[in-house]
């Protein structure tokens, strides 16, 4: 890694090297950063809803053309930048030995402590610049929160989703996620305004 810290590096020269490498990185700027320096570690909370929206979304798009894809799989957000979102909801055809999403519709990003300031700022505007992307769905870990934004004729809209109840619909990719199930196995503490009721 050290010689690759100091030279800035091409995709397609990122991929090569990552090959090689024991641990994700993303590539910014031209510089391969370690994915988990980033993050310092997913929790068990980020775990458990990165693979409930998976399963979820799997289950849901069996047969389609769309499959949802973990963060192995890299999304190219300019010449320079590759990003591994959480969870990319792939609906291009199947390319083996690729490194890359080609016509995502759906990223998703689980917070974390150390990196929801870069995602609700950074990679936001990174991913609404992509050309396929209708979706990007941040989701909180400390409560049943979620941020959507839809990608309209009028550009980006967000909409906030909070509550065991809420369905975030995603017609665009023919499915729905509903936040009782992508927060399935975790508790959370009472809301000050539930505790007062």
């Amino acid at each position: 890694m050290a010689d690759a810290a100091h030279r800035r590096m091409t995709p397609e020269e990122f991929f090569r090297w990552q090959e090689g490498q024991d641990e994700p990185f993303e590539l910014v700027d031209g510089v391969p950063i370690p994915k988990h320096r980033m993050m310092t570690g997913a929790s068990v909370q980020h775990d458990r809803v990165t693979v409930n929206v998976i399963v979820t979304l799997g289950n849901q798009l069996r047969g389609s053309r769309c499959r949802p894809t973990t963060d192995d799989v890299s999304l190219r957000t300019s010449i320079t930048t590759i990003r591994r979102p959480d969870v990319t909801v792939e609906c291009g055809e199947l390319v083996y030995d690729t490194h890359e999403s080609r016509e995502p519709r759906l990223v998703v990003e689980v917070a974390s402590p150390s990196t929801t300031a870069v995602d609700r700022t950074v990679k936001l505007e990174e991913y609404k610049r992509h050309p396929t992307l209708r979706y990007i769905l941040l989701l909180e870990t400390v409560a049943p929160v979620a941020l959507l934004y839809r990608r309209e004729a009028e550009g980006w809209q967000p909409e906030l989703f909070e509550g065991l109840d809420a369905v975030i619909a995603l017609p665009d990719i023919g499915a729905e996620l509903v936040l009782a199930e992508v927060y399935d196995g975790l508790a959370f503490p009472p809301r000050i305004t539930d505790a007062m009721r």
